[in-house]
């Protein structure tokens, strides 16, 4: 199995390239693959975030992408951006109906407006240490995914994320049962593959750019991974 699963990696790496998650505003990079949101991304560099501010933007990503488009959450942030509040003292010295406005267009603006302030409380307070994922799951509107993508990508810690795209693409391929738990299925990645961040983060990205074209309605016509389908 754990040949399969990187060879699955291989192929899609090989046929969209490096995808350069996260995007960060203040960078001038592009997206390989001309989808969705098309700047701020950085093929390659795997440092990226590095400043303070640019770690809590990718945080903030990971709260207004819920239940959203990756485009929709990137134009609250770009409106959050041009209030000059990606910074965390900043954005908690905002009175909720601003950030509800500038938040709109990213869906479920009531609850994102809450959970926008309970985690930047949270960051503040960690004073630059690095959060356990036990940690993250007690703030309010982290779950597993959530958790997982501020560890992976503001962090660079090697947790593997799976979302929705993940469990539709290796369920269709007859890899792993449809109604498989968010934990289970993370386990079966990072059993299958090195704990190694670059990876975890392009694997991840590989797989929504290849759902977004594969996987959107039924029936799921994926001409590039039915190789690998588990007859």
């Amino acid at each position: 199995m754990q040949d399969l699963i990187i060879k699955i990696y291989e192929k899609l790496y090989k046929l969209y390239g490096p995808q350069g998650w996260w995007p960060i505003k203040n960078h001038h990079g592009t997206n390989p693959t001309k989808t969705g949101a098309t700047r701020g991304y950085h093929p390659e560099n795997y440092d990226i975030p590095k400043q303070r501010n640019d770690i809590f933007e990718v945080i903030l990503g990971t709260i207004l992408t819920q239940n959203t488009t990756w485009l929709q959450a990137n134009n609250a942030l770009t409106h959050l951006n041009q209030l000059n509040v990606i910074e965390p003292e900043k954005l908690l010295d905002l009175d909720d109906t601003t950030i509800k406005a500038a938040i709109r267009c990213a869906g479920f603006l009531n609850q994102k407006s809450i959970y926008l302030r309970e985690i930047t409380e949270f960051f503040i307070k960690l004073k630059g240490r690095i959060p356990t994922r036990k940690e993250l799951l007690k703030v309010k509107g982290v779950g597993n995914e959530t958790a997982d993508s501020i560890l992976l990508y503001a962090y660079k810690q090697p947790e593997f994320v799976v979302d929705a795209y993940t469990r539709r693409i290796f369920s269709h391929l007859k890899i792993v049962d449809e109604r498989i738990n968010y934990m289970k299925l993370k386990h079966f990645f990072e059993s299958n593959l090195p704990s190694d961040v670059p990876v975890y983060q392009e694997y991840h990205a590989l797989i929504v750019e290849h759902a977004k074209r594969y996987y959107s309605r039924k029936p799921y016509e994926d001409t590039i991974l039915n190789e690998f389908s588990i007859k």
